[in-house]
C-alpha cells in the first residue's frame, strides 16, 4: 500500500500516531508521511498544534480547533469524551477515510487508544500504529537527566493516577531509578507515597513541567523537600497545578549533574520571544537558527511587496534578457528574484532564459533564491553582503572580452545609486529598473502591539533601518525591557534616533551573525547570573517595580 496516497475504498483506515511529548521535532518520518495523506484528523489537544502543521490544507478536523481550547469534550469522568472519540474514528473510518488518530507521547502507552485498536480489528478495519517518543522517556532526557548509569539500572515508570498501594510499596522498597508521570500539585504526594513505601527521604528526584517545549522548566530536590522547593520556586499553590510533569527518583538518576548534563535549558537564549520583524518567507532560516538557539520566534512583517505602478518598463527589460539585450542581471534581494521569476512564468518562460546571460547575487537568500529557481550564480561578493561588497568585486568593461556593455538591475523602488553609480564608472550601461514596491506593512493584531509596547517580547532583530522606522510605525516602540538588535552601524543610529537602546550589534551584515550575537549576549547574560547565584532569567521576566522603573 502506498503509504502517501488518499485510501478511499469502502473500509478506511486509521493510523494511531504517537506525537512525542511537545517538542515538534520529535516527530517521525513515518508519523510526518501519515499526517501528510490524512483525510481526517482527531488529536490531543496537547499535540493538535504538533501534528496539525504537517497535515493537508483540506484535512477535517472535526471538534478541534486549538491547543489552547478542550478539542476532544471534557466530562467528568472522561469516559463520554473518550467515547465520542473512538466514535469519531470509527465513523470516519467507515466513510472510507484515512483517519490519523494522534495521541501525547506513544499510543502503545495509551490504554484508552489499545481499546479504540480492537474496536477497528472487531470490525475488521485496517489499521497500523506508528509509534512516538513517550513522554516518561523524552522529557528527562531533555531536562538532562539520564535514567540510567553504566551499572545498568533498574528503571520504573509510575502513572500517579493509577497506581495502588502495592505499587507504591514495590517501588519504594527497590533501588531503581522511578519516572512518575503525575501532575505539578500532586509530585509532592507521590513523593510521600515512595517514603512510606521505603524510600529515604533524602532520595534526590527532578521535576519537569511542559517538557521538551521551551516553556520547560525543572527542579532539583528530594523526596522530603520537594514541597517546599515548589513553594520557594512560587510555583504552588497555582491555578496551574493540574498541569502534567514527569518526576525522576533515584540516588543513581544523575540528577546531582544537572549543571553539566541539561543541554536543553541551558541554551543562551532558552525561552526567549525574539520579534523578527519580516516576512516569513524571508525569517525562515533565520527564525529556524533562532529556534537552535532555544528561542520563539514571532515573525511580524513591516514591508509588503506590491508590483510597479507602471510595468511596462519591467516587461521590456524581461523581453530584452530573452533578445540578448543584456551581458549581467544584478539581483540584490529576494524580492527581485521573486518579482523577475513571476514575470517570467507570466510569459511562460523558465531558468533557459538566462542562458549566456551572467548573475550576480547580494546576499546568501538571493543567492539561495536564485538556485531554487535553477539559476546558479556566477558572481556573489567575497567580502560585505552589499552593494558596495559587490562592486568590489564586478569586473570593469572591456570590450575585447565582453562582447555587450549592459546590465539589467531588477531593484526596489528605493534607489540604488551606490550600485548603479559603481557600474557605470566601471564602464557598464545600467538599466536600472523597478520591478516591485516596497510599502509599509499592516498593523500587526493588538495582542503582538501590545507585547511589543509592554514587555512582551526579550529581544528583537532590527535587519535594516527601514525595519526600525516601519516596525515602530505600525506597532510602536519596543519597551525597555527588550533587548535591542542591529545589523549595523547605521540600523542601530536609527534605532537610537527612535529613542532604542542598542544592546547588540551584528558583527558584520549578516542575519545570520546577527542571531549569533544575540546568542553570544544571551550566554554572557546567563554566565553572569549563574556566577552570581542568580535565577536565569529572560528580560521580559521583570518585577512589576523594575517595569516601572523601566518606563519612567
Amino acid at each position: 500500500m502506498n503509504p502517501t496516497a488518499p485510501n478511499h475504498s469502502a473500509s478506511g483506515q486509521v493510523t494511531f500516531l504517537g506525537a512525542g511529548p511537545g517538542d515538534p521535532g520529535l516527530l517521525t518520518l513515518r508519523a510526518v508521511e501519515a499526517l501528510a495523506s490524512a483525510d481526517v484528523l482527531i488529536a490531543d489537544p496537547q499535540v493538535l498544534d504538533v501534528v496539525r502543521a504537517h497535515a493537508r490544507a483540506q484535512v477535517d478536523t472535526p471538534l478541534q480547533a486549538s491547543a489552547d481550547e478542550a478539542s476532544i469534550p471534557v466530562t467528568s469522568n472522561g469516559v463520554s469524551a473518550l467515547r465520542d472519540t473512538a466514535n469519531l474514528v470509527m465513523a470516519a473510518a467507515r466513510a472510507g477515510k484515512r483517519v490519523v488518530r494522534a495521541v501525547t507521547g506513544d499510543p502503545g502507552l495509551d490504554g484508552y487508544v489499545a481499546e479504540e485498536m480492537l474496536a477497528c480489528a472487531a470490525e475488521g478495519i485496517v489499521f497500523e500504529v506508528v509509534p512516538g517518543i513517550a513522554a516518561a522517556v523524552g522529557v528527562p532526557a531533555y531536562a538532562g537527566v539520564p535514567l540510567r548509569d553504566a551499572e545498568g539500572t533498574d528503571v520504573r515508570f509510575i502513572d500517579a493516577r493509577t497506581a495502588d498501594a502495592r505499587c507504591w510499596s514495590e517501588v519504594g522498597a527497590s533501588d531503581a531509578t522511578v519516572v512518575v508521570s503525575t501532575s505539578l500539585d500532586s509530585v509532592a504526594a507521590a513523593a510521600g507515597e515512595l517514603v512510606s513505601g521505603g524510600r529515604k527521604p533524602d532520595t534526590p528526584l527532578t521535576v519537569t513541567v511542559a517538557g521538551t517545549t521551551t516553556r520547560q522548566r525543572t527542579w532539583t530536590a528530594t523526596l522530603g523537600s520537594v514541597a517546599q522547593v515548589l513553594k520557594a520556586a512560587k510555583v504552588l499553590p497555582s491555578p496551574d497545578g493540574g498541569q502534567p510533569v514527569i518526576a525522576v527518583v533515584g540516588e543513581r538518576s544523575a540528577a546531582a549533574q544537572r549543571d553539566r548534563l541539561s543541554w536543553f535549558e541551558s541554551k543562551p537564549l532558552f525561552g526567549w520571544r525574539v520579534l523578527v520583524p519580516r516576512t516569513k518567507e524571508q525569517a525562515a532560516s533565520l527564525s529556524d537558527q533562532l529556534v537552535s538557539y532555544g528561542a520563539v520566534p514571532h515573525e511580524v512583517p513591516t514591508i509588503a511587496v506590491e508590483p510597479p505602478r507602471t510595468p511596462q518598463q519591467m516587461e521590456r527589460a524581461v523581453k530584452g534578457l530573452v533578445t540578448g539585450r543584456y551581458e549581467w542581471i544584478a539581483f540584490t534581494s529576494v524580492n527581485a528574484v521573486k518579482a523577475v521569476r513571476e514575470k517570467f512564468e507570466e510569459y511562460g518562460l523558465d531558468a533557459r532564459a538566462f542562458a549566456g546571460i551572467k548573475v550576480a547575487a547580494v546576499g546568501e537568500q538571493t543567492a539561495k533564491a536564485l538556485v531554487a529557481f535553477g539559476v546558479k550564480p556566477d558572481l556573489v561578493p567575497s567580502g560585505e553582503q552589499s552593494a558596495a561588497g559587490l562592486l568590489e568585486d564586478w569586473p570593469p568593461y572591456d570590450p575585447v572580452f565582453d562582447p555587450i556593455d549592459r546590465v539589467f538591475l531588477p531593484r526596489a523602488d528605493i534607489a540604488t545609486e551606490t550600485l548603479v553609480a559603481g557600474l557605470i564608472e566601471l564602464g557598464w550601461e545600467v538599466d536600472d529598473v523597478t520591478a516591485y514596491r516596497t510599502v509599509r506593512a499592516s498593523p500587526p493584531p493588538a495582542e503582538t502591539r501590545e507585547a511589543i509596547k509592554g514587555g512582551g517580547f526579550d529581544a528583537v532583530l532590527f535587519t535594516s533601518s527601514s525595519t526600525v522606522r516601519n516596525l515602530v510605525g505600525i506597532a510602536g516602540k519596543p519597551h525597555n525591557v527588550t533587548v535591542i538588535a542591529c545589523i549595523g552601524p547605521a540600523t542601530a543610529k536609527t534605532a537610537e534616533e527612535h529613542g532604542l537602546r542598542v544592546d547588540v550589534m551584528s558583527p558584520e551584515p549578516s542575519v545570520h551573525k546577527l542571531a549569533e550575537a544575540l546568542a553570544d549576549f544571551g550566554a554572557a547574560r546567563r554566565d553572569a547570573a549563574l556566577e552570581a547565584g542568580d535565577p536565569v532569567t529572560r528580560p521580559s521576566e521583570r518585577r512589576p517595580g523594575s517595569r516601572r522603573r523601566a518606563r519612567s
